[in-house]
């Protein structure tokens, strides 16, 4: 099992990563606390240089197996739904830009929020008809550079769009890109799908990337969610790619970075 965990390159609002700030010492304390790899959340790959980042990560032997987007609709509302052009265009030119960087890194790139949300007034089946077109779009670009994408279901309380595997999978279908999957998370699994095994089975191979975290969202172990029976369901479909630790940073990003590995190491000595 290739673990790895969340860390933002720059500050965020969003809660559920447990590492921000000072990019070298965060990575230097992952690395030691036995990770394998990093998952980078980008707002903007404007705002980094992607030597320094990989200089930082290799002189800790670090994997980046993944980069999220999802600030860039937290921090500046940029979204493939919106009802506003210049919007959707700005949110499908900004993930087209992280492809020179998913591409130096052999990373997959992550869509969270930046599918956004139906604004008031727009039908649903009006933003799914953005949605899949911004994915076609951006997945045509990828697809030269051995990119993917990955579409993370998010549960109800988030978005209107996308919350489980099924919508996920029929997506996939009105999209009809090889290089574009899903991201599968523990937490809004936990919330969403009737079964979290049968659902991952379901999924099969187009799980492009794997989020853990428990119940209430905090390091794995620290809730109800049984992981072994998780785990075993995700490797036995085959899947070969990263479970990464995307949590609260409770009681702090440390101990939860901790906790987290253990408790996983625990579950799977190939951890």
């Amino acid at each position: 099992m290739k673990l790895s965990i969340v860390l933002s390159t720059h500050a965020a609002k969003f809660e559920a990563v447990a590492f921000k700030g000072d990019f070298e010492a965060n990575v230097a304390k992952i690395a030691g606390y036995g990770y394998h790899g990093v998952e980078l959340a980008i707002r903007d790959p404007k705002l980094v240089n992607p030597a320094d980042l990989k200089a930082v990560v290799r002189q800790y032997n670090l994997a980046v197996p993944a980069i999220g987007t999802g600030q860039a609709w937290g921090e500046e509302r940029l979204s493939f739904s919106s009802d506003n052009p210049a919007v959707r265009r700005a949110a499908i030119e900004r993930i087209k830009s992280h492809i020179p960087l998913a591409a130096e890194f052999g990373a997959v790139v992550i869509l969270g929020l930046i599918r956004g949300i139906s604004p008031a007034g727009q039908s649903h089946a009006q933003s799914m008809e953005y949605l899949v077109a911004a994915l076609r779009e951006c997945s045509a670009a990828a697809a030269p550079h051995g990119v993917k994408y990955a579409l993370e279901p998010l549960n109800r309380y988030e978005t209107d769009l996308i919350h489980t595997v099924a919508d996920g999978l029929a997506l996939i279908e009105r999209v009809g890109a090889d290089n574009f999957g899903l991201l599968l998370d523990t937490f809004h699994m936990n919330i969403e799908e009737p079964t979290i095994e049968a659902s991952i089975r379901a999924c099969g191979e187009r799980i492009f990337h794997f989020h853990v975290a428990d119940s209430n969202r905090w390091y794995p172990g620290a809730g109800h969610i049984d992981f072994a029976r998780v785990l075993d369901t995700l490797f036995a479909t085959g899947y070969q790619g990263w479970v990464s630790g995307e949590f609260m940073p409770v009681p702090d990003a440390d101990t939860g970075a901790q906790r987290a590995i253990a408790y996983l190491r625990g579950l799977d000595k190939r951890a």
